[in-house]
């Protein structure tokens, strides 16, 4: 079952949203179409362009919206995220796939750095193909790599260390600890130290998606990384489906969550630009959506129980990866082909003031909720439902 259709091709993939809206609606129309879809306008950022020869898009935007206090000084922090295709093909060797995606990825983290950003993060499973919808163990499982001491891990600390930026890295982990396999993310700070890490929640089972088959679901809880440029929380792809998944973060402090996703084209891209920005409204926090960009050929077809005829690739990934502000407020998206780089300059002032002006916290009945949330978990539970 795919919910929002088949994977044909429309010919309009190479188009964002916001592409068909500019080009089909007169200025006036747009403005407010905009306005209702995504808020306040934000302002572009001037920015540095690529070297020539590199193929990414490159898109900035100051996000606005807090008001200037008499107590507090601005909080002013430049945010970026990376959505990317892989390199070589599947059937080169595990190390050439992998070095390969490193060098265009230090590329894109050094331009940031020019751009000004001081927190970047980078899409789930980075450094490799999404590999998990195959099930096969090898040659797959080799990517993993140990979350102090593996070489991108090495990679991502001298970059943070050099441009004094925190950055997050997911990875596929294997921990040093029994060789079990998770789904991490791993926080750097800006002296190149791995601050922490936080493993993916909650794990599909759904078509393609066959990642119970390499690991489970993740035992770190939610936790919240200080660092110098606000307090940060990573939710992991699935886990965005999960409200409680991301009401927790906020529970624990979180003024920035990272959602780094490969998620594809007919399974969920009418609700991607949807999830993150409720989110980020329900609990006053910015969210930075980032999603993989392409289509990944493997050597071996697979099926997933769900009625489709064997196939070689998961499906299109569809980037469109985007930032969203407590008020709602989002940037565009990136583009649904190729890599991306979004900066967003934000004021972390804004996450009291919008808890101040909507009272979510302040009206969220924790008590009432953890008391039923107790009593559904029993085995016993009786719903309240009230008949005629």
């Amino acid at each position: 079952m795919e919910i929002f259709g088949d994977a044909k091709t429309t010919g309009l993939e190479h188009l964002t949203l916001e592409q068909m809206l500019e080009d089909n609606l007169p200025e006036p129309m747009l403005k407010e179409v905009k306005r209702i879809l995504y808020g306040r306008e934000v302002e572009p950022l001037d920015l540095p362009k690529f070297e020539k020869g590199i193929n990414c898009e490159l898109k900035g935007y100051k996000v606005g919206g807090a008001i200037e206090e008499q107590l507090r000084p601005p909080r002013i922090v430049r945010v970026a995220i990376v959505q990317n295709t892989i390199v070589l093909p599947t059937t080169e060797p595990i190390r050439d796939q992998r070095d390969a995606i490193h060098k265009k990825i230090t590329k894109y983290i050094e331009h940031a750095a020019t751009c000004g950003a001081n927190i970047l993060c980078l899409q789930e499973g980075w450094p490799m193909p999404f590999a998990f919808c195959t099930r096969e163990k090898y040659p797959w499982c080799e990517f993993a790599e140990d979350a102090l001491t593996g070489p991108t891990t090495e990679l991502v600390s001298s970059l943070a260390r050099k441009f004094n930026m925190v950055i997050i890295s997911p990875i596929l982990e294997r921990d040093r600890n029994g060789e079990v396999l998770w789904n991490t993310s791993v926080v750097v700070g800006t002296d190149g130290r791995v601050i922490g890490k936080h493993r993916k929640n909650h794990i599909p089972r759904k078509n393609d998606f066959n990642e119970s088959t390499y690991y489970m679901e993740g035992n770190l809880g939610h936790p919240v990384f200080d660092t110098p440029y606000g307090k940060i929380a990573i939710n992991i792809c699935y886990g965005r489906h999960h409200p409680l998944n991301w009401i927790m973060f906020g529970l624990n402090g979180a003024e920035i969550v990272f959602n780094p996703s490969a998620t594809t084209k007919t399974l969920s891209e009418p609700i991607w630009p949807i999830e993150a920005r409720c989110a980020a409204i329900a609990n006053s926090y910015y969210t930075c959506a980032i999603n993989r960009v392409g289509t990944e050929i493997f050597p071996n077809e697979f099926t997933s129980g769900n009625g489709q005829p064997a196939h070689r690739d998961f499906g299109h990934f569809y980037g469109s990866s985007y930032i969203a502000a407590p008020d709602g407020t989002r940037t565009p998206g990136l583009n649904r082909q190729e890599d991306g780089v979004l900066i967003a300059e934000i004021d972390l002032n804004l996450c009291r003031q919008i808890k101040d002006f909507w009272g979510f916290r302040m009206t969220a009945r924790l008590d009432m909720y953890a008391k039923k949330f107790a009593e559904v978990v029993d085995p016993d539970y009786k719903s309240q439902v009230i008949k005629q």
